[in-house]
């Protein structure tokens, strides 16, 4: 005889615990939510849907030249002394209103009735004051329509403005002439639409470019063979700033010059023709294929100086190609007339590479710097001995980590402005140096340090930190810094595009195959080349299909920024729906759903051919 198992008391309990925890959940969900059945099943909430749901039906794309009938019909609010005047004689071909009665008290109902009006004809029913001619009241449902034989009947509740003076009943119907054409709510949408696509689309470009270099250092399983030696650390982290500060002074002064030289058409071109043309010689005599006997160090330092002036010469050229850009765009968007946007396009693109110019030129100079400065810290932890390393190495990490925690105490002080330097100078300076000091006390002279993981970190912290943060939140912070319309919802956009597609291009590149990666590795290739013939190769089909949806995905969240004020057609959608204006909401939202819908169509198959 089996021995039957009895069930415990306990989890019999605890099992109507949980129940009852879970039904008092949801009983606080439901105070918390406000849901109330009751309130839609209110007759006044049925009438409001109703008529907004019959608004969204018919959207505002089409309509028809429209002739109106307007009949004005005397009323005395309240009667006269005298009592109710005669109704006028009417002529029986021309339309006209009856009201009975002629005269009533603020509050009370007269029946309106038109005739000989043009049949199936609809318009408003107004009570028009005597004393104020321009001001229509509405009085309620006062919207007429006709019959077949041109005749409505209409009651309507006085409003409660008696006055001596005769007042006014005023029937304007309106009837339909011609084909129907679009209108004007079409032709906004239309022109919103297309902005639209063309915002989300500059927002996935710019987006996609910055993302992926940025893809990679977010990767963990490029970034985690990355170690270096404290020293080389420290001079590399002293020479960012430095490299940066130097390079942007030289390139300002650049600009300056360039400037200066006017933006003359025949000098920027004699500029970009000849300028390529010395570079390219310069370089050659100053980094020649090969030579027999090693230089003289006055050849190597007459060399160096003329690369470092080729380069200078070099940014003088571009800051001369933005010129020309924006002398031609200039030129061009006068003279081309419906074809000008080209000639905007060019301009605008001459002021990015102004723009830019001189921040690139100290990116390059600060990256240039760091890896000059640790290749020289490489050499000494490789041939000083471990005393001297290990005393170099606390200088070193003393000074580097002093100079990061110097730099976020600057931008605490310009984010909150304490105005304390304790707080935002000398604070960050002697907690920087006696971190780094624990750091090289406590590691070995000559170990390499997982930098690379160091470096992984933190970018993933800042993507992670700033994708938090919705597109619209993004979109209200460059509406303010470059006002309301379309630019500031595709710098949102490509903000938020640049750390959503870095992360999923990052988890990409740590999903590919190791093969080709150590296959790579092995014949001695650096980190360059075994990006380039390994890692490239394993992601180019889905970085692709990650480009298209974000593009999707662009689409529709630029329909949402437009109510902040980031421009395209959710900025449109906005206004229409605050002026109750339902049937062009309806318009905007069937273009929105059709772009959409092509879109996906679209995405789904270029992926399809592509990948």
């Amino acid at each position: 005889m089996k021995n039957t198992k009895k069930t415990s008391i306990w989890k019999s309990a605890r099992v109507g615990l949980f129940a009852f925890l879970g039904m008092v959940i949801f009983a606080y969900g439901f105070q918390t939510t406000q849901v109330d059945f009751e309130e839609l099943r209110s007759e006044r909430r049925q009438e409001s849907l109703v008529r907004v749901m019959r608004a969204l039906a018919h959207p505002d794309l089409f309509e028809y030249e429209q002739v109106e009938e307007v009949v004005n019909a005397s009323l005395y609010v309240p009667c006269p002394a005298a009592g109710a005047p005669e109704m006028a004689s009417q002529n029986g071909a021309d339309p006209y209103l009856t009201l009975t009665p002629a005269c009533a008290a603020p509050g009370e109902t007269v029946r309106v009735e038109g005739f000989n009006f043009a049949p199936n004809t609809t318009g408003p029913v107004r009570f028009i004051p005597g004393n104020d001619p321009a001001n229509t009241v509405s009085l309620g449902r006062d919207n007429a329509e006709t019959d077949e034989n041109g005749h409505f009947v209409l009651d309507l509740v006085l409003p409660k403005r008696p006055s001596d003076d005769v007042q006014f009943i005023r029937a304007t119907l309106r009837r339909n002439l011609g084909l129907p054409h679009f209108s004007q709510s079409a032709y906004d949408t239309w022109s919103k639409i297309v902005e639209t696509v063309f915002l989300a689309l500059l927002a996935t470009v710019f987006g996609t470019v910055l993302a992926i270099p940025m893809s990679f250092i977010a990767a963990r399983n490029l970034m985690k063979p990355v170690k270096s030696p404290l020293a080389s650390i420290g001079l590399s982290v002293l020479g960012w700033p430095v490299g940066i500060w130097f390079g942007y002074s030289i390139f300002s002064w650049v600009g300056v010059l360039s400037a200066q030289a006017g933006s003359n058409l025949w000098v920027n071109l004699l500029s970009i023709f000849a300028i390529p043309v010395i570079t390219l010689y310069g370089f050659r005599w100053a980094v020649p294929p090969e030579e027999p006997n090693l230089p003289s160090r006055l050849v190597r330092f007459t060399r160096l100086a003329a690369l470092f002036g080729l380069v200078v010469l070099a940014f003088f050229g571009l800051f001369q190609l933005a010129s020309l850009f924006q002398v031609v765009g200039t030129a061009l968007q006068a003279g081309l007339g419906a074809f000008g946007f080209l000639g905007y396009f060019l301009f605008q693109v001459g002021d990015i590479v102004a723009i830019s110019t001189a921040g690139l030129g100290a990116l390059a100079v600060g990256a240039a710097l760091s890896s000059f400065l640790g290749r020289i810290g490489q050499l000494a932890t490789e041939r000083l001995p471990l005393a001297t390393l290990k005393a170099l190495n606390l200088v070193l990490a003393a000074a580097a980590m002093a100079t990061i925690f110097g730099l976020i105490g600057q931008l605490i002080e310009w984010l909150y402005q304490p105005g304390n330097p304790v707080y935002t100078v000398w604070g960050p300076l002697i907690i920087g140096a006696t971190l780094g000091m624990v750091l090289a006390v406590f590691t070995k002279a000559k170990e390499a340090l997982p930098v690379g993981m160091v470096i992984y970190s933190v970018t993933r912290t800042f993507l992670n930190a700033l994708r938090s943060v919705e597109a619209l939140v993004m979109a209200i912070v460059f509406v303010i810094a470059v006002g309301i319309g379309p630019f500031a919802g595709m710098m949102a956009l490509g903000l938020h595009t640049i750390v959503s597609l870095a992360k999923l291009y990052s988890e990409q590149v740590e999903s590919i195959a190791s093969g080709p990666l150590e296959a790579i590795e092995a014949t001695g290739a650096n980190r360059l080349q075994t990006i380039i013939y390994a890692v490239i190769p394993q992601i180019v089909p889905p970085y692709i299909s990650y480009t298209m949806y974000r593009w999707d995905i662009n689409v529709r969240m630029s329909t949402i920024i437009g109510f902040v004020g980031g421009g395209g057609i959710g900025f449109l959608l906005q206004q229409n729906i605050n002026l109750l204006n339902y049937r062009g909401a309806s318009a905007q939202m069937l273009a929105i759903a059709v772009v959409v819908s092509l879109m996906d169509y679209i995405s789904s198959e270029l992926r399809e051919r592509v990948i």
